[in-house]
Order: C-alpha cells, then structure tokens, then sequence
C-alpha cells in the first residue's frame, strides 16, 4: 500500500510541477514585463500606480481575475498542459472461451499488443493500475463454421484510449473427434547414459492412447512416441527402473511435432531396464602407405605387447558382431630408421558406447624385405549373382609371393592365406578371373598375378 501511495505522490508532485510551469511562463512572466513596461514609460509619474499595485484589495481581485482567465483557457483546451501520448503493451494474454469437448479451434494467438493513447500521466496511471485482460469469446457458437470475432478487453482508466492489435479474429471453428493410437517410444539423452550400460528393454504400461483434435490434424499423425529420457544420474548401474509421467508426442511423416491435438492420457509409466554388455575383442593395427625398397615390418608392439584385447560395451546384439577394433598407421617411406613410434587414439567402432583402452603407443620395427613362394590350390569365389552356380575349372596350383622379413614370411603356409576370386557383375558362361588374396596381417605382404578359369551356369 505504501509503495502505491508513494506512486500517487510521484503523479501529483508531476501534475503540480507541470501546471506550476505553464503558470510562470505563460501568466506570471507576461505580466512582471508588462507591469516593468508600464512603470517604465510612465517614468517619473508612476506614483499612483505603484499606490495601486501596492494595495492588496487590487492585487486580489487581479490574481482571481487571471485564475478565472487560466482555468477558462485549460477546461477548453487552449492550453494543454500535458501532451498526448500513445505506448505499446506488448504480449498481452488471450483468453479464449469455448466449448472445448466439443470443438477444436486453431491459430488464435496466445498474446495481441494493446495501444494505449492519451496524456502522459493517464498513461502511466494506466500501466500502473491496470491489469490489461484480452478474452476471445466463443462460447454461444454451436456449429462448426467460420465466424469473425471481435476481442473484448477491460479498461481502467476510462480517459485513455484502448486500440487493440488485430481487434478482432475469422476464426475457424472445427468438431472434435477422437481416435485410438498405437505408441511406441523412442530414447531420448542416451549421449549422457553411462557409457558402459545400454538400454535392452523398455514397457510401457498402455500401448494406445486416445488422440483428440480436427479430422485434419488426426489424419496427419504418424507415430506417437513416449520419450523415454534415459539421461538422468539415477540411472548409474544396471537394473530394473519404475518410469514415471513419460511425455507423449505426436509426429507427422515428416517427423515433426503435432502440438494442435490432444493426447489422453498426456503421460505414461513403465519399466526401463538398463544392462551392461562386454565383449574382449583383439586391437587390430592396420598400415596404409609403401615402406622404400628393400625394406619390411619386422614386429608391432602395442603397449609392449604383442597383443592388445579391449573391452568393448554396448548393445549385446551389435557388439557381439564385432572381432576386433582397428587401429591405422601411415607407413609410407618409412624403413631407413630401424624404429618408429606412434601415439594413437583408439576411436569406438560403430555401435561401441564404451571402450576399455582410449589411447595406446604402437612400436614398429623394420628389417630387410625377403620373400618366397607358397603354391595355394584352394581357392573360394565371391558376389555371385544370385540364381547362378559358379565351378572353377582351373585344375594347377595359384602361386602366391609372400614378402617380409625372413622370420615373418617362414611362418606363412598355404593354409594362412585366403585367396579367392571377385565374380561380380560376371553372367553365365567362361570366365578368367584374376586371383586376389586377404591379407589381415600388416607383417606379410601377398603378390598373386595368376588368373583362373571359371565357368559360370544358370540354376
């Protein structure tokens, strides 16, 4: 209360201040020049008129004369003492009013502006005291239609002037209607789960749901989605978690949000289950580049290892698919020095949430490139169209060169190395086919420049 009378305080002494302005320069001023130019051109002579200005029955009758005058001038306006003024109240709500079981009604704005004009103090009065209320009744419409209507708003200075913007709306008034919906979720803040658990199943306690709205806002769902948020700290190990008000969101084909429907009921709740899946898979090194002639891979350590595992965590049904995680090194030119280091980062491979090794320091070393023969006669075909059969009619031995450093390429045997042929984009009938060969080992590397003939046959 004390803080609104200190208000009113400041609105008077303002009026006061202002009238008291207007006063001096257009009553009190005017009339000292006047009087000092009378009293000067009489001169000497001025007596009586002095007598009289110093007579107080004169002077009152003079002050009540110019008041009279003053306030005849301000009641009709000749002099305006405040200016005329216009401010804009910004996102004022709207209230709409409707049979809202009955009818959908969309693109009403949830605020319009409000333009106040009038004299500045009104309009501080105004915005002060006035609680702006806009209301879009709608509630004696009873069939669906379109129809313009006007916003209705309260005033409480009666002395400004209310426009508002738009003033009124065509608003399209549509039935109800209802239909079942199947739901089905979608993870949400999986980024921030612990990277070591995974998500293996999640219940929801309904699998429908009624959806209200338009016929046309219906006819535009797509899916709706419980969002399962799996982001929280609660969730630190595995287990079995109770979910509680699940959000529920329509979506278009497009795959965004349907806001103008109604989902009932507006939440869910159901069971998360959190479970933490391990697979220990061999670091794979892998090399691009030619070392200089001559030269060869003699060993790879990792970590001053011969071998490296790591532990992989993720979803069971993709982790388990994988036999290894590759790391690469660039070799090119590389050969000269006996020694070469690498500090590598281990990237997680595709379906991997968690990896038990981030970073490792490989160590190769190099030696003299030997090489020899290995004479390979099993050989496997691969990408054949389907509806074909495919024979290999070549009946001689395919020799392979194996290249490394002497002690790597005498433990290489025939049955090390996996040739076979490339058969796609091959019809039926004979064929020459170069023989290719897999090479998974970065110690060893394999020349094949032999073809074999293979006859290919319709099924």
């Amino acid at each position: 209360m004390s803080k609104f009378l200190k208000k009113i305080g400041r609105v008077i002494f303002t009026i006061v201040e202002a009238i008291w302005k207007v006063i001096d320069k257009l009553i009190v001023m005017p009339i000292s020049r006047l009087v000092y130019n009378i009293s000067k051109s009489l001169g000497g002579n001025n007596s009586n008129f002095n007598k009289l200005l110093n007579r107080p029955q004169f002077l009152i009758v003079m002050s009540l004369i110019f008041a009279v005058i003053c306030f005849l001038l301000i009641d009709n306006k000749v002099i305006s003492l405040v200016n005329n003024e216009a401010e804009i109240i910004r996102n004022v709500p709207v209230k709409l009013v409707y049979n809202e079981e009955a009818f959908v009604v969309e693109n009403v704005p949830e605020t319009v502006d409000i333009i106040i004009a009038g004299r500045k103090t009104d309009i501080y009065l105004a915005k002060q005291l006035g609680e702006f209320e806009v209301e879009l009744n709608l509630s004696k419409y009873n069939e669906a239609g379109t129809y313009r209507v006007y916003f209705t708003y309260s005033k409480s200075i009666d002395s400004v002037e209310y426009i508002l913007d738009p003033s009124y709306l065509n608003v399209e008034i549509e039935d109800k209607v209802s239909e079942v919906k199947t739901v089905t979720y979608d993870l949400v803040g999986t980024d921030e789960l612990n990277r070591k658990l995974s998500v293996s199943n999640v219940t929801l306690d309904s699998s429908e749901v009624i959806v209200k709205g338009s016929e046309k806002a219906i006819g535009n769902i797509s899916s709706i989605k419980a969002l399962v948020d799996v982001s929280s700290s609660e969730y630190s190990e595995a287990g079995s978690y109770e979910l509680t008000s699940i959000p529920l969101v329509a979506y278009d084909r497009k795959g965004q949000i349907i806001d103008n429907v109604e989902i009932v009921p507006k939440t869910l709740t159901g069971t998360l289950v959190l479970s933490s899946y391990k697979n220990t898979v061999p670091l794979s090194v892998l090399t691009t580049g030619s070392l200089i002639n001559g030269k060869a891979i003699a060993s790879i350590t990792v970590n001053n290892n011969a071998t490296q595992s790591v532990d992989i965590y993720g979803d069971e049904e993709e982790i388990k698919e994988i036999t290894s995680v590759p790391v690469t090194i660039n070799v090119d030119g590389l050969g000269a020095d006996p020694v070469k280091n690498y500090s590598v980062v281990i990237s997680r491979p595709a379906g991997v949430r968690d990896i038990s090794l981030r970073n490792a320091t490989i160590t190769v070393t190099f030696g003299d490139e030997e090489q020899k023969t290995v004479e390979v006669g099993d050989i496997g075909y691969r990408y054949l169209a389907d509806g074909y059969s495919a024979n290999i009619t070549s009946t001689a031995k395919t020799e392979v060169q194996v290249k490394g450093v002497l002690s790597n390429i005498n433990k290489i045997n025939a049955s090390d190395i996996r040739a076979y042929v490339d058969l796609s984009g091959l019809g039926e009938g004979t064929h020459e086919v170069q023989v290719k060969v897999d090479n998974n080992n970065p110690l060893v590397n394999y020349v094949v420049t032999s073809t074999i003939t293979v006859k290919i046959t319709k099924d």
